[in-house]
């Protein structure tokens, strides 16, 4: 067997440092570490160490669920439990198995043949291997670990996504809850005054007018309470679904929602920060560079992409011997690859307009969150300072006055259902500061559903070379 030339030679160097260069291996924890440094970030919350379904995470959960349940330990258990997290996830082992396999070299190719004739029997020997694909390894490598880390985004993103639902979700069961206990102790006075008002009524002290009102309370305050437990069971259901629990029932929650903080938050820059944290933006911007990356590559092999190498032998039965190589390309007679690098300029374009719609649609969802969240506060500071304490001492001088014999009970009981509109109304008031809180935090991390609607980059391979 003679030795390979200096050409093939100086080939199969460049081959092996290549290989050398691009390979890559599995990170311990598949990527985590980076997803949960993106997340903790732009969250307050603390991030498990470790990824969903990663080791036992029932006795976590366990000790979280046996007291009653925070918001920052509702988003725990759903970052811990949640399945969709972890199909999120195992999208993120995909991208780094394909990071590796673009840093490994193609396995050569060997053939075998046996050709006999009246001169005798030739054995054929051949070892092929893909050039091209060995010479593209460098770029192909870096457009798939772009890819790699768009899907560490997006599986950022998730998180993010679901700490911002399960906190609204949270805030939500909470308030319905409160108001359920609410009406419940409504229910109960109202229950009482009907059957007052239905003695005063039988001893001729009630006219029947008055009683059917207080009848009409009562049938009206059965009717608000049935609503508001079935508000509170989905609030709760939607809860445990985020948390990824088997039984609603497995919750703790508060009696009532957090108070209003001292003053709101003043955020500087929102729409500046917004563009440098957002994750839909980070995202884009991986995209542009990989398929720029693409772009290139396709411009580069529009005339050839497909280059084999193969080392022959051949052995005929009188013992000589043949040694020599093959260069097998493909020859642009037909396809010039003017169709695949219009493809991906367009893929690039499309990808340019579509980074600049998520910077446009970033910047009016920062300035419709914070004014929602402005208002929100307001509007419940408002209802605390103002109507809750109006209300209260409306109804302590009514009671001062129908002790003194001044009114009667029929009046006294009109202005405890007027206070049953204001007190609900506070609540929901307060729910709705605290959940515009979350959609601020969310546009300003891309935890939103712009972030969701972020695509991934087109596969480096629709713009590679074609190897055999």
């Amino acid at each position: 067997m003679q030795r390979l030339s200096t050409p093939l030679r100086r080939i199969a160097l460049a081959a092996i440092c290549a290989g050398a260069a691009g390979c890559a291996s599995f990170s311990p924890d598949g990527g985590y570490a980076e997803v949960r440094q993106l997340a903790q970030q732009r969250t307050g919350n603390a991030i498990p160490a470790s990824a969903p379904g990663a080791g036992s995470v029932e006795r976590e959960v366990a000790a979280l669920l046996a007291k009653p349940l925070s918001a920052d330990d509702a988003v725990t258990v759903a970052l811990l439990n949640n399945r969709s997290l972890q199909a999120g996830y195992a999208e993120l082992g995909i991208a780094e198995a394909d990071l590796v396999q673009a840093g490994r070299i193609a396995n050569p190719v060997f053939s075998f043949g046996r050709l006999k004739s009246h001169e005798g029997i030739e054995i054929e020997r051949k070892l092929m291997l893909p050039v091209i694909g060995l010479l593209t390894m460098p770029v192909t490598t870096r457009l798939e670990r772009r890819r790699y880390e768009q899907a560490q985004l997006r599986a950022a993103g998730e998180v993010l996504r679901t700490a911002d639902a399960t906190r609204r979700a949270w805030y939500g069961a909470v308030a319905a809850q409160q108001s359920a206990e609410y009406m419940e102790q409504v229910k109960n006075a109202a229950e009482a005054s009907a059957e007052l008002a239905r003695r005063m009524a039988v001893a001729g002290n009630w006219s029947k007018l008055q009683h059917a009102r207080e009848q009409a309370f009562y049938a009206d305050s059965v009717a608000q309470l049935a609503r508001a437990r079935q508000t509170r069971t989905l609030e709760r259901e939607k809860l445990t679904r985020l948390m990824g629990l088997s039984s609603a029932a497995a919750l703790t929650l508060p009696q009532r929602l957090p108070d209003l903080p001292a003053a709101p938050r003043e955020v500087v820059d929102a729409e500046a920060q917004a563009m440098n944290n957002r994750l839909d933006m980070l995202m884009a911007q991986k995209e542009l560079a990989g398929l720029a990356s693409s772009l290139s590559l396709t411009r580069v092999t529009r005339f050839v992409n497909l280059l084999d190498l193969s080392y022959l032998r051949n052995t005929g039965d009188t013992g000589e011997r043949a040694t020599g190589y093959e260069i097998e390309l493909q020859i642009p007679l037909f396809d010039w690859g003017s169709t695949r690098v219009a493809k991906a300029e367009a893929m690039y374009m499309q990808a340019v307009h579509r980074a600049a719609g998520f910077a446009v649609d970033a910047r009016s969802q920062v300035r419709e969150s914070y004014g929602a969240y402005r208002t929100a506060y307001d509007l419940a500071r408002h209802y605390r300072d103002e109507v809750v304490p109006l209300k209260k001492r409306i109804a302590d001088e009514q009671l001062l006055r129908y002790n003194g014999m001044l009114i009667s009970v029929f009046e006294l009981l009109a202005d405890a259902r007027e206070q049953v509109v204001s007190v609900n109304a506070a609540i929901e008031a307060q729910r709705d500061y605290w959940i515009a809180d979350a959609a601020l935090q969310a546009a300003l991390t891309g935890a939103g559903d712009s972030a969701a609607a972020a695509t991934p980059a087109p596969r480096a391979g629709s713009a590679a070379p074609a190897q055999h």
